[in-house]
């Protein structure tokens, strides 16, 4: 054994190189309050979590500028230290400055210091007792490696770490004595050291078959028993020994889930074993990855990776593979012998021409179709693993490619909570010569080579696939086609296209079709089974299969566009319309799927491979949406609106007495209606409204020039404006659908929105028709007699009109629409018409209707489940409430609105009234963890698992200090560990100067207090950081929160509601350990609960919550902050409160340059900001589409509440409790139009109404005075 004098030196240069990099990963570190040294590290989990304000920045900033000086100043005493140390020691070589000191560190060699004699017999009786306790003694090894890591972490001893069974050397002893001495010392000690191996390696396979541990713990476990064992045998042999076991573990993962099932191995079964197995060996990996990323570095983790499992899977399924190969092969030449049998030609000499070809073509079997799917899912399954382990070793090693080099200290141990635990050094190491230094090693990376096991299947594949792939799409095709046989005249069958599969998720919702072709979805579900079969070719070995798939899916496409030609070509002829529009929405979904297959194997070929078929589609796509528009338009216009009866004008027989409108335009309304059904249901949303945008323009274009040139008689004069009335309520009707947002409706720009600006131009002209040609001829003279001083445009002049302004001359003017033609923002009632009117759930219109006039349809969902409270047994821990999958609706409401951090006031505002109402104000004071024997209203549990979250990395800091100072002062559960026998300390050679821990606790009666107060200290520091990341909603709630609380809680003035709550939440957290073993996954023993209790009195004693006076323990606590820092703690928690005021005072300031409401001021960028943010979050689209959900169910409810004139909160109350489960979306009806005369005879227009409208012609006469003379001229004299 040798002793290094250089204790202190050493112990600073440790710090110095490992504290500062553990600091920059955001580990903890241990800070011992007043002690040698201390670094701190800034927690900022939830900092990504939301997007920071100036002063949430600034705060952010200050902390971390704060916590590096406190690490600066700590780093340069420690140099300091070292380099008075090394003065003192070598008296030839004197340190200037700690430049000098960091040169002399970084070309220090350890193994070159002098050593220290010990006697011999002193160390023979030593290694002797040690041996004796392992032999006679049971359970001794834990105690033992405890005190020989305290030896050499305390007394600086080095001891031996030679290989196992190699020479004895000399530089490995503390002194120079004859080799038969040293051959006793190293028998003694080898003996010692294979017992403890014996053991640690134990330990570590009990521990892999129990598996009954939490993985946290399971992996502090294994990374303590690898330390160790570093301690006694070099890093190579013991991630040699560590290897073999993980490897045996692999493989007979592997076997086992193969020969789990009965019967022979085959391909189906080989895929379930693997399904079953690649997730435990990806939790292995990630296990194994946190394990060695604290003891070795990162490319030594890699190379162990690479050969513990990467390998290992490859090898295993090599063999499998060439296994089921042979068995296929066998399986074939069977058949061979079976066919040649019947041909009665070569029976004795076929299976021995089979195995030859079987040799020569290397390996050429035929693979049935389920088969490919088999290796299909295989590959799957492995590129999926492939990219988890990719994920793991950036996340864990963070640079997987880098090589740590020419490190100089050595065999530095860290345990998983990042404390330096021995500072030894390997004295064997030889120094790196220059001529090594100016070696380039290549970085190791991940090499994951299992497409080497499928490089004999892949010419069968290759041959296959194109088989497969035409036999199954000529069977699908064969197949529909007799069915349009068999039922000749019947709509093409479809099917529901499912949220489009998994790989396809990266086309947007507004672009997916809603129903396609089954046989097309039939043929494309089978290539996309096939797919991974072509994923996986990266070298050259495997192209051949993509290649080939890649022609036979060509060439299935191909066919399918030729059979979609035919079933479009059949409209109307022999099929109806709604085949067309199948045949586009199929088409679209084809194009799609092979820009999505083109987009995955870009990756992998510089060209595009689909670059034929996609074109082919897109032109198909773009003829068959003309072809679409223009027959519904030529309907319209040949059909539909042909009517003598209805337009004979000259009639001087008034038209059903004047009663209705004429049978075209109804019919019209009918036509429109059915297709706003069938493009709804059928074709994506984006284009299903762009036709429906296009017909309806081209449609208002034909009535607007028919109604410009009729010549009504006086008695049809009537019928007139009934049509054009009629038409106009049926357009603004169908105008809710084809606008996808409020600027669209509201302010449409004939550069931006040219079709909807034509829609509305084309009713304006109709409106004008309406007003000269059927206004009564003595309201017409008195406009103009009334207005003849005023000079009239001459010669086409031109007078513009607001788009809108048509809407706004109907008499029955639609409650949703807004005040004035130019007015910024939609009635509410618009609002929700115009989201549930959309062909899909627009996100984008769902958060602004939300927000929309001060949150009012919130506040009305709010009010309609104001019961809503957890009931008894629905009551859940408090894990279960953070991992809850079916949030109630005022958890949906809440967690969306406190992800709106451009709306911070929305969260108040929505959920002040129902706060008053149900008298929630003052559980905000008494805010506790658990709940579980309680009710508990819902809005409380949010903001209470809000707070919990936030405050989650500080419990894990405090968490990992008691577990770190137990390791380190061997209390609580580790102070067993360390009862050394006295038998042993006697034999302690006395040169060590060693003391035992049993006598450090004795001697420092002041740990207690340093520990309690570098906990409190650490919740203290960390409180404005915490609310700098806390969500802007959360805290203008708190603020608004602070003015409706009673003036008797007399404490939140000290430091606000917000700060109180979130010391509350710290105190009730370490008050129940079970809450803190849940949050944290780590596990607490009585001593750390005590401890943990201990810190919460402190604080509670700081926030003045403690009922009787302070402890003298909580004095002394307090009172050494104070002498560190004085004022400290009412400074930062000062600072915390004004923090939080701030924050809200300017979320107010902003929000009163908005005018009507808080959504007004929001551009359709910042709705599209939040709504990417908060679909980034977790469970927020889901959220969103829940509420869009409930909202959709309850419809008429929410519209009947919305239209109440006069609203009020107070007057009006809810009678209907809307249902707030989830509920799937039912099929939609065929199109049936004597319900859709129903529904427009109520909604869109009835005709006996319209007769008798009372037209306001003073009104609506005056804004026709500057219409162009040649047009009023032309109308004028229709009306004669």
């Amino acid at each position: 054994m040798r002793r290094r004098r250089l204790r202190a030196s050493e112990k600073s240069a440790f710090l110095l190189l490992n504290g500062v990099r553990r600091v920059e990963s955001g580990e903890v570190l241990k800070m011992e309050w007043g002690g040698e040294y201390s670094l701190d590290s800034s927690n900022l989990d939830c900092l990504l979590n939301i997007l920071p304000g100036e002063l949430e920045f600034q705060q952010i900033l200050s902390d971390l500028d704060e916590k590096i000086k406190k690490n600066t100043s700590s780093i340069e005493q420690c140099l300091k230290d070292l380099q008075s140390e090394v003065n003192e020691i070598y008296t030839n070589e004197i340190l200037q400055s700690t430049t000098d000191c960091l040169q002399w560190l970084n070309n220090c060699s350890f193994s070159s210091l002098r050593p220290s004699s010990t006697h011999h017999g002193e160390l023979m009786e030593f290694l002797r007792t040690l041996q004796s306790l392992l032999k006679n003694e049971q359970n001794q090894e834990e105690m033992i490696l405890h005190f020989l890591l305290d030896l050499s972490s305390q007394c600086g001893v080095s001891f031996p770490c030679t290989p196992s069974g190699t020479s004895f050397e000399l530089t490995s002893s503390l002194h120079a004595i004859e080799d038969d001495s040293t051959m006793d010392v190293k028998s003694l000690w080898d003996d010692v050291r294979l017992h403890l191996r014996r053991f640690l390696v134990n330990r570590l396979q009990s521990q892999e078959e129990t598996n009954t541990n939490a993985l946290q713990q399971q992996r502090e476990f294994k990374t303590q028993c690898i330390q160790q064992l570093l301690f006694l045998y070099p890093e190579s042999e013991v991630l040699t020994k560590y290897q073999n076991m993980q490897n045996k573990l692999v493989s007979d993962l592997l076997q086992n889930c193969i020969l789990s099932s009965c019967g022979e191995t085959n391909f189906d079964k080989v895929v379930h074993g693997y399904q079953s197995s690649v997730p435990t060996l990806c939790t292995m990996i990630k296990e194994d990855l946190y394990i060695l990323s604290g003891t070795i570095d990162p490319s030594s983790s890699l190379k162990f990776i690479n050969e513990t499992y990467l390998d290992t899977i490859t090898e295993e399924m090599t063999v499998l593979l060439e296994r089921l190969c042979e068995l296929q092969f066998k399986e074939n030449a069977l058949h061979i012998v079976k066919a040649n049998k019947i041909s009665k030609k070569h029976r004795g000499t076929v299976h021995a021409v089979a195995s030859q070809e079987y040799h020569k073509k290397g390996r050429n079997f035929c693979l049935t179709l389920y088969q490919l799917k088999c290796l299909s899912q295989l590959i799957k399954l492995f590129l999926l693993m492939e990219e988890k382990i990719d994920e793991l070793s950036a996340e864990i090693l963070f640079v997987p490619s880098f090589t740590e080099k020419n490190k100089n200290v050595q065999g530095v141990l860290k345990k998983a909570s990042g404390e330096l635990l021995i500072g030894e050094t390997r004295a064997n190491e030889t120094s790196v010569l220059p001529e090594q230094l100016l070696q380039v090693e290549e970085p190791i990376l991940l090499n994951f080579g299992w497409r080497n096991a499928f490089k004999d299947l892949s010419s069968s594949v290759a041959h296959c696939i194109t088989i497969a792939i035409e036999d199954f799409s000529t069977k699908i095709l064969q197949h529909e086609q007799k069915e349009e046989f068999s039922a000749a005249g019947c709509a093409m069958s479809l099917v529901n296209n499912q949220q489009m599969r998994e790989s396809c998720r990266a086309v947007q919702q507004e672009e997916q079709p809603k129903r396609i072709a089954k046989f097309c979805s039939d043929i494309m579900e089978e290539l996309d089974t096939l797919l991974p079969l072509a994923l996986a070719c990266r070298d050259d070995s495997l192209q051949e299969i993509r290649a080939n798939f890649v022609e036979a899916c060509s060439k299935v496409a191909t066919a399918v566009l030729a059979r979609l030609e035919e079933k479009s070509k059949d409209v109307p002829s022999k099929a109806p319309l709604q085949d067309l529009y199948a045949a586009l929405s199929t088409a679209i979904y084809v194009f799609q799927h092979f820009t999505m297959y083109n987009n995955l194997m870009r990756e992998t070929s510089k060209k595009p491979l689909f670059l034929v078929p996609v074109q082919q589609y897109q032109e198909f796509i773009n003829v068959l949406q003309f072809q679409v528009t223009n027959y519904c338009v030529r309907v319209c216009a040949t059909s539909i609106l042909q009517d003598a009866e209805s337009h004979h004008w000259d009639d001087c027989k008034a038209f059903y007495e004047g009663e209705r409108c004429s049978f075209s335009v109804q019919m019209w309304h009918y036509f429109c209606c059915a297709l706003h059904r069938d493009l709804w249901t059928i074709l994506p949303p984006k284009t299903a409204q762009e036709i429906l945008t296009d017909v309806l323009e081209q449609s208002l274009a034909i009535l607007s020039s028919r109604y410009c040139q009729a010549c009504p008689s006086y008695k049809r004069t009537p019928q007139i404006r009934i049509d054009i009335a009629a038409i106009l309520m049926s357009t603004e009707d169908m105008l809710w659908s084809v606008c996808s947002s409020v600027q669209e409706f509201l302010n449409p720009h004939e550069d931006r929105d040219l079709k909807i600006y034509k829609i509305h131009s084309h009713c304006n002209s109709l409106l004008s028709v309406l007003a000269i040609l059927t206004s009564p001829l003595k309201n017409l003279y008195e406009t103009f007699l009334n207005n003849s001083d005023e000079q009239l445009p001459q010669d086409f002049s031109k007078v513009f009109y607001h788009p809108l302004h048509w809407l706004f001359c109907i008499p029955s003017s639609c409650s949703s629409l807004p005040k004035t033609p130019s007015a910024r923002e939609m009635a509410a009632q618009g609002q929700l018409k115009l989201l549930l009117s959309q062909p899909y759930c627009n996100l984008n219109l769902l958060l602004e209707t939300l927000l929309h006039h001060d949150c009012l349809l919130v506040k009305i969902l709010l009010r309609s489940s104001r019961n809503e409270v957890l009931n008894h047994d629905e009551q859940c821990s408090l894990l279960e409430q953070i991992n809850n999958k079916q949030p109630a609706l005022i958890e949906t409401i809440f967690t969306v609105l406190s992800y709106c951090t451009l709306s911070p006031k929305s969260l108040g505002i929505a959920f002040e009234t129902y706060m008053e109402k149900e008298q929630l104000w003052n559980c905000l004071y008494n805010m506790t963890v658990s709940s579980c024997g309680e009710l508990e209203p819902e809005v409380i549990r949010c903001l209470k698992l809000t707070l919990i979250n936030s405050v989650k990395g500080i419990v894990k800091q405090i968490i990992s200090l008691m577990h770190s100072w137990e390791a380190t002062e061997n209390y609580g559960m580790y102070q067993h560990k360390q009862i050394v026998p006295e038998s042993l300390l006697k034999t302690v050679p006395k040169e060590w100067n060693y003391t035992p821990r049993e006598m450090k606790r004795k001697e420092s009666g002041k740990c207690f207090t340093r520990l309690a107060a570098q906990a409190v200290s650490i919740v203290i520091s960390k409180l404005p950081t915490v609310i700098a990341c806390l969500p802007p909603p959360v805290k203008y709630f708190f603020f608004l929160a602070e003015r409706k609380m009673s003036r008797n809680f007399a404490e939140l003035k000290k430091a606000g509601l917000l700060v109180w709550n979130l010391i509350v939440i710290i105190c009730r957290i370490f008050e129940d350990g079970n809450t803190a073993e849940l949050l944290t996954g780590a596990t607490l023993d009585r001593w750390s609960k005590e401890k943990l209790s201990l810190v919460r009195v402190c604080l509670e004693s700081i926030m003045g919550k403690q009922k009787s006076g302070p402890k003298q323990v909580t004095q002394k606590v307090i009172q050494s902050i104070e002498q560190q820092r004085p004022n400290w703690i009412e400074s930062q928690l000062l600072k915390a409160r004004k923090l939080s005021a701030d924050c809200a005072s300017l979320t107010v300031e902003g929000a009163t340059l908005e005018e009507g409401g808080i959504a007004l001021g929001f551009t359709e960028q910042k709705i599209n900001m939040m709504v990417l943010d908060i679909c980034h979050k977790p469970g927020g689209s889901e959220y969103l589409r829940q509420i869009y959900h409930i909202i959709w169910l309850n419809e008429e409810y929410l519209k009947e509440q919305l239209s109440c004139e006069n609203f009020s909160e107070d007057g009006v109350t809810s009678s209907q409790c809307l249902p707030l489960t989830l509920m799937g979306r039912e099929e939609q009806p065929v199109f049936n139009p004597f319900q859709v005369y129903r529904q427009s005879c109520v909604k869109v227009f009835n005709q006996s109404t319209i007769t008798e409208w009372n037209w306001d012609w003073s009104n609506l006469l005056p804004s026709y005075l500057g219409l162009n003379q040649m047009t009023f001229r032309v109308l004028l004299a229709h009306s004669m």
